[in-house]
């Protein structure tokens, strides 16, 4: 990635929620994150580590799931990797500049 930090730098610059999600591929509970229901008309969503742009406001919507869903990336913004864990197939996103982790996509 063209990012790269130790854990120590991640962690003295995000705050710990972040640090977890971003760098440790955790999750925010369903419905509780700050973008849940925010539906801006214009702009653009960023990775919160690096600053990368990764979505347009207009590709979010609502799924449902309580998590921030998107239809439409910026190309190159994100790469995938398939992730097996927990004995379910599906495909990370992560950003394509830092690879902080930004949810999943499941099958």
């Amino acid at each position: 990635f063209a990012v790269t930090k130790t854990d120590q730098q991640w962690q003295k610059e995000l705050d710990p929620q972040s640090y977890r999600v971003l760098r440790q591929k955790g999750t925010e509970p369903a419905r509780t994150g700050e973008y849940d229901k925010f539906y801006p008309t214009e702009g653009h969503f960023a990775c919160k580590a690096c600053g990368n742009p990764l979505y347009s406001a207009q590709s979010k919507f609502d799924s449902g799931c309580g998590w921030p869903a998107f239809d439409k990336c910026y190309e190159g913004a994100l790469v995938t990797e398939t992730d097996s864990a927990f004995g379910m197939k599906r495909v990370e996103i992560m950003c394509g500049k830092c690879g902080g982790h930004l949810g999943h996509v499941f099958h």
